[in-house]
């Protein structure tokens, strides 16, 4: 009994109410319209330069990399127009030294060695590593690309765009630490790796992992509703959704095409209330948070992420071990075990060691619904070398997961129900369903998350459980990869019309020039 009196305790920490949420929300709000005014403020609220969302017709073959956390994948999209498409991809692991690397190209010249092995792997026929760019005046650059794969460059971290394929590092997150890349062009820092090996590819377009996801949604989402959010709950979390350009107060540098009268804003969510105006505080969360490489910032996402909920419930495990009152996984002889075996925790448990609790693992906790919680038990002896835990121990390890994971998904409500308010949807008539795309393991694989999400919608003043049903999310399979191509798509029509554009200006001033020659040889002879 002591131990089901503590964890309840411990548990209601993380208690995140309804009240809780619209507080949330509106704080949500306030540091949206900030940063649309002005840089600088906790919500970036980045200009993608991505103006319109497809509608499913559109077609193509096109290239999409991604880094977007501890892997590094390369895809080839090929977009068939009817809202379908097929997708050819690699995946590998980012080595840890180059997380940290000393200088950007080392990072890079990996990327781009990994692009170069997927291209001769899979589409040899096309690729001629001796391509070289033809002279002509096709382009204000002087060439036309031959043969060229337009990549669409999905890099999903804090970027400052100046273009749709131009934009400068701000910060790292997700534990990747290289100063050098700081203040740097990203999608300049791949091209050069690319040219260096000669690679018949061309980076397109930069885009935000929930920019692609929104994207790839809008692609492929049934209906005429085009979707207003893309939204990632997986290692990290962020969002993207389709913002009116008269909202956006603060200077757009570069080219973009103002016809559409809409952008697709990036809002880098996983800073929200780095003040903490708001948001829940425990111990456990000021551990997590002084223990990390980026102490003070990104503190909306270290409650909400997969990356750390398995970091805050073992916090709690490894704290709640301390009290000898409660014997958490600990047995004075086995008698007190219901499976008649005594607790015990391998010194190598992860239990142990910084980020050594996957949040998988709370998936398995949430998901086991047998009365001895024996999958869950199986689990915490695989995962985390606890062998013969008591059913109570299982309780307790489950019910502090199922506050944290819960936590998470109210906080996610706040981000989604703030930006539904913002886009004024509800208001608008008819019942067409509000469309969200999300992608990511939590949204994907942790029972429930989508259930506790709508549960806090509807709690939303301006919402509620009539609002919260017009709310439609939907998973974006492969959302970074099949939006990157379609970002990619959308700037190389943009070059296409810039083409004809210079041509039709060098044209002119051929006719001019003749026309003046004329003139003059005119005026000379008479």
């Amino acid at each position: 009994m002591a131990l089901a009196e503590e964890t309840k305790r411990i548990a209601a920490q993380f208690d995140y109410s309804d009240q809780d949420v619209n507080v949330g929300v509106r704080e949500f709000l306030k540091q949206m319209h900030e940063g649309l005014e002005r840089d600088g403020t906790s919500l970036s609220q980045i200009p993608t330069y991505v103006t319109g969302v497809p509608n499913g017709t559109e077609k193509g073959l096109y290239l999409a990399v991604d880094l977007g956390g501890t892997n590094f994948r390369v895809c080839s999209i090929h977009l068939n127009g009817d809202t379908t498409f097929n997708l050819t991809y690699s995946k590998v692991a980012i080595p840890k030294e180059l997380m940290v690397a000393k200088k950007a190209s080392d990072l890079f010249s990996f990327l781009a060695k990994q692009i170069e092995l997927f291209l001769r792997t899979h589409h040899g026929a096309h690729f001629d590593a001796s391509i070289r760019r033809r002279q002509t005046v096709s382009t204000p650059e002087g060439f036309r690309d031959e043969h060229i794969f337009r990549l669409g460059f999905t890099f999903s971290f804090p970027v400052q765009q100046f273009g749709i394929n131009k934009g400068t590092l701000m910060r790292w997150t997700k534990g990747f630490d290289i100063p050098d890349a700081i203040g740097k062009d990203v999608c300049a820092l791949l091209q050069q790796e690319i040219d260096n090996l000669h690679l018949p590819v061309k980076v397109a377009a930069l885009v935000n992992d929930t920019v692609g996801t929104l994207m790839a949604r809008s692609y492929t989402s049934p209906g005429k509703t085009s979707t207003l959010v893309g939204a990632i709950f997986g290692t990290g979390t962020n969002g993207a959704y389709v913002e009116k350009a008269s909202n956006i107060k603060k200077p757009i540098k570069g080219d973009y095409d103002r016809s559409t009268g809409r952008m697709i804003i990036n809002t880098e969510w996983g800073s929200f209330d780095n003040q903490l105006n708001v948001l829940p505080n425990t111990s456990y969360d000021i551990a997590l948070d002084q223990e990390s490489v980026n102490p003070g910032i990104q503190i909306f996402e270290k409650r909400v992420s997969g990356m750390f909920l398995g970091e805050i419930v073992r916090l709690v495990i490894v704290d709640m071990l301390k009290n000898a009152e409660i014997s958490l996984f600990r047995d004075d002889h086995s008698g007190q075990n219901d499976w008649k075996s005594t607790t015990t925790i391998a010194p190598e448990s992860g239990l142990f060691k910084q980020w050594g609790l996957d949040s998988s693992l709370m998936s398995v906790a949430a998901a086991d619904s047998t009365p001895d919680h024996s999958s869950l038990r199986q689990e915490l002896e695989k995962q985390l070398h606890i062998y013969a835990a008591s059913l109570e121990d299982a309780r307790a390890f489950k019910d502090i997961a199922y506050a944290v994971g819960r936590r998470a998904a109210r906080l996610s409500a706040v981000a989604l129900g703030a930006i539904v308010l913002q886009s004024g949807q509800l208001q608008e008539p008819g019942d067409e369903p509000i469309d969200i795309g999300v992608d990511g393991s939590l949204v994907e694989h942790y029972p429930f998350f989508r259930d506790m999400i709508y549960e806090a919608l509807a709690a939303v003043e301006g919402i509620g459980p009539e609002g919260a049903k017009r709310i439609r999310i939907g998973i974006a399979k492969d959302g970074s990869g099949v939006g990157a191509a379609l970002i990619a798509l959308v700037a190389a029509g943009m070059e296409k019309k810039a083409n004809v554009d210079y041509l039709h200006g060098v044209r002119n001033g051929i006719v001019h020039k003749f026309t003046d020659s004329a003139r003059q040889l005119t005026a000379t002879v008479g």
